[in-house]
């Protein structure tokens, strides 16, 4: 239940509030995790006076405000097509318009498209105060902890690095039961990312992509069994699925 709303205009005070100890504070972007029906009680700092909603494109480097909406992001014309697409596969025409960037990282699970597309191109993310930088990866197994007045205001990827994203699921419409996201930079190194299962998508390979990488990704779905599907079914299908993202990143 939200106890308060607060709608400051400087980040200063925005950090001052939700450094309190009571109530417990947290800040509210789209609204479309913080509005839906909870036990616990908390207060909210609505980050949309703050200005953390652009889009910056600096050389290779894209500075996404971290309040920036998803159907932005999707709308810039110099990302990723892979990545636009797993926008669109994670959430509806309509949440795109009010879901942030930085929400859909805190919040997203291990059948989220985007936070496995986001890792596989590894996302940095800038934290106020102090201007404080922390990639994606490490952030993820953080997630559920406290940060008293902390708040993320950057999110940052290449527009270099290709991006290659596939993915088995029941139907069309259903998150994904597994899936890969591989990100290839310039210079060879790649980085593979299986989700569709668990917590949080899993960073398999951050490397060379060499002989051994699908035997690899095979391994680490060899125990990933749930309510829908196999661990057999999974490590089979990561195989298959991550040696279609390779072919498509290695092609000239």
């Amino acid at each position: 239940m939200i106890l308060e709303y607060h709608r400051p205009e400087k980040m200063k005070e925005a950090l001052a509030l939700l450094a309190r100890e009571t109530p417990r504070t947290v800040p509210l972007g789209g609204g479309t995790v913080l509005n839906a029906p909870s036990e616990k009680d908390y207060a909210v700092v609505d980050l949309q006076g703050l200005g953390l909603d652009s889009l910056d494109q600096k050389g290779s480097q894209l500075q996404i405000g971290a309040a920036a909406t998803l159907q932005a992001l999707l709308a810039f014309e110099g990302i990723q097509p892979a990545l636009a697409e797993t926008i669109r596969l994670t959430v509806n025409y309509n949440l795109r318009q009010t879901g942030t960037v930085a929400g859909a990282l805190v919040s997203g699970g291990g059948r989220s498209p985007f936070l496995a597309a986001m890792l596989a191109l590894d996302a940095n993310l800038m934290w106020q105060p102090d201007n404080v930088e922390q990639n994606l990866g490490s952030f993820i197994h953080l997630r559920g902890g406290e940060w008293p007045g902390a708040l993320i205001s950057t999110v940052q990827i290449s527009l270099q690095t290709k991006l290659a994203y596939t993915y088995v699921a029941r139907s069309p419409a259903d998150r994904p039961v597994v899936c890969a996201a591989v990100g290839r930079w310039p210079s060879g190194r790649t980085r593979i990312v299986l989700g569709g299962y668990g917590k949080a998508p899993q960073v398999v390979v951050d490397g060379e992509a060499n002989d051994g990488v699908l035997e690899a990704v095979e391994a680490a779905y060899l125990t990933a069994e749930d309510e829908w599907a196999s661990a057999e079914y999974r490590a089979a299908s990561a195989k298959t699925l991550t040696k279609r993202c390779l072919e498509q990143v290695q092609a000239d």
